[in-house]
């Protein structure tokens, strides 16, 4: 497998580079004068060559390299040949980057860390910042998400459309949209780079070591992706396309905590107050494709055109049972004499009296993600360049959320359980039912705990249902001149430009209480709503579900669409969910201008940059406030706006002090916006008339609301970063590299401020209107987010890039790459500031490993990444996010393969893949106490054998 990187003017590598100012003016001072070298825009397509790795042959100014350590000597010369400080993967081979998906490549890289969602890495932290403050961009332009808000969830791009993904830790004016943690720049291949027309097909079949924990999933998947490249018109014409397709299953074993109450019936020791084991199959499918038209009649003129397309679909099947414990939390259970206390928590105990609750969900998403992008360099005169870039990205997504429940009667008045828990060594508990839930002469489709409530009045819920479908579009325009001086020193050349982009995100959502038809009004009770329904045989399946790993044998097991359409549906009109549908738009127009450094100073080679960007936001939004009053739901549309400017400068220098040892240096102001969600305008009013008299105070007032801040700012940090290098002329480097950033503006998200509510006086009596405006109570308590927060995030990061060739010839083919990192904060809201919080997606310490051999056209390696305690994001109720401390874990990858070099089979190779080899469940735990597991999630071990065909 061979990667052609051509080493022509048009393809060198042409960051620009900065450098701290300080340090600038004195290296100014003795400069020798400059011997240039190119350098335009950020970010790298093609970096140039540092030193040849082993294993390579250079022929005619073209360097060829081939599998594992091409991937590594390609990202090494990113690094090298940048000022910025940067770290990359790079493809192994046309379509083929060296991990199963991108997350998992971008794992490997210093200081990134990866959040297994679904049994898959998606969410993405950077130096301890979560992906709500990093960017990510295509090509060099920003893109949209099929998320809930900024953070791009990777397992919607196929890995196979990318030749490199850049990750740029340090800011450059013409970097737009640079984020505070880092920006990733997921690059294409282009297709005049290549040396020749490329044709590559590949296979692969997946099976997960579990089997099938539903009977309507399955354990086995399957990938296939081609790959067409070719150049035409004496080679000044170029075309890149690809084309992918897969189906990838995921088992889940789950148990949920609803918590540890502290409870009289044990003592006042901790007990567990519910729990929910459940068992998920998941199937992924996905297909996509991607094309480039890259065109370059002359030297005077490059144009390139980039589209990519992902078509995204998850089936999501969910059964288990919740069981509540607690009887202080309204269980009405009772707790039998002879429990079990081990440092104040209760481990085993019998509990009588329980009324559980049996799920049969069903969950679907579909989305897609179109983006485009039309890149025009024009050269006028002799080095200056006019460049144009245009750009269009757009991703729409729709959920169907549906849960049922069954148990013995409506409101506990069916059969009880009794039941025996066990807590595991893992903090999970045995969950031992007495009942036989499978049983369908005493189960029922049915509210077996009553829990149905429309914000009024008692509804029979027999099941729930949430379709929320986003759109997210995104608009770019961006014009840049760039030119060089004469004999200016180490200055060597300007650029300036301007970009102006507009992002509408829309998102809406629509809910539905579900309950047995053959009677009443909006599901109500008090209608004559049916309170159950018996299970028809025709909805069952053959085989019913074990949830035997936590202790329950089997639960009822039915297919959850066909009871979907048993049942009536109503719409869900309570003011929380009137209020979620909302439009944020951003129109962003950034200026910007630098100085391109690059030369010698003091003898030494130096290449940097100095710049600004001035940052202009018209941020708009369009939503409803909604209140409940006496049964009556009020809501009223309302729209917002803010406008602010924020002017961010930049330096960063790369100072080559001995051969192939380099200092690099980078100082900016940089900022992120915040979740899209915390900008919208939506308010969720309540009105509390028995507060009315109370008092002026704002907690005394009858009014009180909760919603987002149409007015919100970007979160703007400090940074300041050094780097250490040192690059080998055998191939390999060793770097270390230190991070401060101070942060201000930081969105505390419940932050509480005083509000006039005068507007909704209106819906009081005369006489309660004049009982408030006496004593001013119309002045209550707005929970919304608010920019009172700020602190500092600081860090260390080491890698070692190392071929053993470099130790002794007898060792060519083996090598190793590792990383490790060490990340402080120290964060405080403004609502709060005695109390310190934790980053979500930061841990303290970070390490991966991965060990290699390659030679003969064999290749092996295994890949081990490690990351302490963090902050672990979930999705809660109604999609809102949850946070809660995620244990400790080291993953295990692992695979080997073979190339035919010569013969009847040359060009096709094979591979065998093993991840997630250690089985690392996914866990977390209550703050300060890992015995209390409140999530706990296992997928098994997933195995791959694929097949590639070059020619």
């Amino acid at each position: 497998m061979t990667v052609f990187n051509r080493l022509s003017a048009r393809s060198r590598n042409r960051l620009s580079i900065g450098s701290s100012a300080a340090t600038l003016a004195v290296l100014l001072v003795g400069a020798a004068p400059a011997f240039a070298q190119d350098a335009t825009n950020v970010p790298a397509e093609s970096p140039s060559t540092g030193p040849v790795a082993p294993g390579t042959t250079q022929d005619d100014g073209e360097i060829v390299v081939t599998g594992i350590r091409a991937s590594l000597d390609a990202s090494a010369r990113t690094k090298r040949t940048s000022a910025m400080i940067v770290d990359s993967v790079s493809a192994e081979d046309v379509g083929k980057l060296p991990d199963v998906s991108i997350a998992d490549s971008l794992a490997r890289i210093p200081g990134v860390t990866a959040q297994r969602l679904e049994g898959r890495d998606q969410r993405l932290s950077i130096r301890g910042l979560g992906p709500d403050f990093s960017t990510t961009l295509l090509n060099g332009r920003e893109q949209v998400t099929v998320g809930d808000n900024r953070g791009v969830e990777y397992d919607q791009y196929p890995s196979e459309f990318f030749q490199n993904v850049n990750v740029y830790k340090s800011a450059d004016a013409g970097l737009i949209a640079a984020g505070i943690s880092g920006t990733v720049d997921l690059r294409m291949l282009r297709p005049l780079d290549q040396r020749n027309r490329t044709i590559v097909l590949s296979a692969r079949g997946q099976m997960n070591e579990k089997d099938k924990l539903n009977p309507d999933g399955t354990r086995y998947g399957y990938r296939g992706s081609a790959t067409f490249v070719d150049k035409f018109a004496n080679d000044t014409l170029g075309i890149a396309i690809g084309v992918s397709a897969t189906q990838t299953p995921t088992q889940i074993e789950r148990y949920n905590a609803w918590g540890f109450p502290s409870a009289p019936e044990v003592g006042n020791n901790l007990i567990l107050g519910g729990a929910k084991p459940y068992v998920q199959s998941n199937l992924l499918k996905r297909y996509g494709g991607v094309a480039t038209l890259e065109w370059q009649p002359s030297d005077n003129f490059h144009s390139t055109f980039d589209a990519l397309y992902s078509n995204f679909e998850e089936t999501q099947r969910l059964r288990g049972i919740e069981f509540p414990i607690n009887p202080g939390w309204g269980a009405n259970t009772t707790i039998a004499p002879g429990y079990t206390v081990t440092n104040g928590l209760v481990t085993a105990a019998t509990i009588n009296n329980v009324v559980a609750v049996q799920r049969n969900d069903y969950n679907q998403r579909k989305a897609e993600n179109l983006s485009l992008g039309w890149n025009n360099d024009i050269t006028i005169g002799e080095t200056t360049h006019l460049k144009i870039d245009a750009s269009w990205s757009r991703a729409t997504r729709t959920d169907f959320l549906l849960e049922t429940y069954s148990g013995t009667g409506y409101n506990q008045t069916g059969a009880k359980d009794s039941i025996r828990i066990t807590q595991n060594g893992d903090g999970t508990f045995d969950i031992v039912p007495t009942l036989d839930y499978t049983n369908t002469s005493i189960i029922r489709l049915t509210d077996p705990r009553g829990w149905g409530y429309n914000g009024t009045t008692a509804v029979v819920q027999a099941g729930f249902l949430n379709r929320p479908d986003f759109t997210d579009d995104l608009k770019s325009l961006r014009a840049s001149l760039d030119g060089e001086f004469g004999n200016l020193g180490v200055i060597k050349g300007w650029e300036v430009g301007a970009n102006y982009s507009q992002r509408k995100k829309e998102s809406r959502y629509t809910s539905y209480f579900l309950c047995p038809k053959g009677g009443g009004t909006n599901c109500t009770v008090s209608s004559g709503t049916p309170t159950s329904l018996a299970v028809p045989s025709d909805v069952l399946l053959k085989e019913q579900v074990a949830l035997a790993y936590l202790g329950v044998p089997k639960m009822l097991t039915y297919d959850p669409l066909k009871v979907y359409g048993l049942l009536n549906s109503v719409f869900d009109n309570r003011p929380d969910s009137l209020v979620r549908d909302n439009d944020v738009t951003e129109k962003v127009w950034t200026g910007y201008a630098k100085l391109v450094i690059d030369g010698l100073a003091g003898g030494k080679p130096l290449k940097g940059s100095l710049g600004v960007q001035v940052v202009h936001t018209d941020q708009s939004s369009d939503g409803a406030i909604a209140s409940l009053l006496n049964g009556v739901v009020t809501t009223a549309n309302v729209s917002g706006k803010t406008k602010y400017t924020h002017v961010l400068p930049s330096a960063t220098m790369s100072v080559e002090l001995q051969p192939n040892f380099y200092v690099k240096l980078g100082a900016a102001q940089t900022m992120v916006r915040p979740r899209l969600d915390q900008e919208r305008i939506n308010q969720a009013v309540g009105i509390n008339t028995a507060n009315i008299g109370r008092g002026s105070l704002p907690q005394n007032s009858p009014f009180s609301s909760n919603g987002g801040n149409v007015n919100l700012r970007p979160y703007q940090s400090t940074n300041v970063d050094i780097s250490l290098e040192k690059y080998f002329n055998e191939g390999g480097y060793v770097a270390l590299t230190g991070f401060y950033k101070h942060l201000t503006d930081f969105v505390d998200p419940s932050s509480s401020e005083l509000y006039d509510f005068s507007a909704l006086l209106s819906a009081l009596t005369p006489a309660q209107q004049a009982t408030v405006r006496s004593q001013n109570a119309q002045f209550g308590l707005f929970s919304r987010p608010t920019n009172s927060g700020g602190g500092d995030v600081m860090g260390v990061e080491a890698t070692a890039s190392l071929p053993f060739r470099m130790f002794s010839r007898s060792l060519d083919g083996f090598g190793i790459f590792a990383t490790g990192t060490y990340v402080d904060s120290q964060i405080k809201y403004g609502s709060n500031p005695s109390q310190t919080i934790t980053l979500p997606g930061q841990s303290k310490w970070v390490a991966s490993g991965t060990a290699y051999f390659e030679k003969w056209g064999f290749q092996a390696r295994a890949t081990y990444r490690y990351r302490s305690d963090f902050l672990a994001e979930l999705a809660g109720l109604s999609a809102n996010p949850e946070f809660r401390t995620g244990k400790a874990e080291g993953i295990l990858d692992a695979q080997i393969g073979y190339e035919f070099k010569s013969g009847p089979l040359t060009g096709l190779s094979i591979l065998a893949q093993g991840k997630n080899l250690t089985d690392q469940p996914f866990v977390t735990t209550e703050a300060g106490d890992q015995r209390l597991v409140r999530e706990y999630q296992r997928y098994g071990r997933d195995y791959y054998v694929g097949v590639t065909y070059k020619f």
